[in-house]
């Protein structure tokens, strides 16, 4: 199984809970705005902390309150393509990704820097600003930052909701290429149905709580 997820989570006076398990591929986590998805990629990330329960990414335990188990972010190795994107606005679209870059072992590196800037086809942005980019152009840098830091997983959050209409489908077929060519196990966000129709291979409701 790629995902083995059964936790609560408190979100102020909210309870939240989840329970699924998933194949390999993409798994959307498909509700309204304000339902609790971003709260689950958050407790996957290992970014907020569930009430109980446990985690389990590929076989291997990233947080089970029986066991006391609960890495810190970087022991889980999770690429996260946050929904505003989070490039640092002070450095280029290079320092970007080798931020990404730096953040993994050597060991851990399981795609070259140059590779990466061909697959997404990014080599010619490489100098410019953040500011300067399309939504396209930012989510792609995003996304080969994420992929450099040499993740087991991704967590992908409405990543098209920064991309204007006419650049959405060429991010969503390289979504489609980092999905089918990487064969990394993918938890996506979304509130668009035809996009995880698109997509994905197992859909999960979530609903708002209450």
């Amino acid at each position: 199984m790629s995902f083995e997820i059964d936790v609560r989570l408190r979100r102020g006076a909210t309870e939240l809970s989840y329970a699924f398990e998933t194949g390999n591929g993409l798994t959307a986590l498909f509700g309204p705005s304000g339902a609790g998805k971003t709260s689950l990629l958050d407790a996957v990330a290992g970014l907020v902390r569930p009430v109980s329960g446990r985690i389990v990414v590929s076989g291997k335990p990233v947080f089970d309150r029986e066991r006391r188990i609960d890495l810190r972010p970087e022991q889980r190795r999770c690429g996260y393509v946050f929904q505003d994107l989070r490039l640092f606005p002070h450095k280029s679209v290079r320092g970007n990704l080798e931020f990404g870059w730096k953040l993994a072992p050597q060991d851990q590196r399981w795609l070259a820097f140059e590779t990466a800037l061909e697959f997404l086809g990014i080599g010619h942005l490489l100098d410019r600003m953040p500011a300067t980019l399309s939504g396209g152009e930012a989510q792609r840098v995003a996304i080969g930052r994420a992929l450099l830091s040499g993740p087991r997983f991704l967590l992908m959050d409405e990543p098209l909701a920064s991309v204007d209409t006419a650049r959405r489908g060429e991010i969503l077929t390289l979504i489609e290429r980092v999905r089918d060519e990487l064969s990394l196990p993918i938890l996506y966000v979304s509130h668009d149905r035809a996009e995880v129709d698109r997509l994905a291979s197992r859909i999960i409701p979530v609903e708002p709580a209450g």
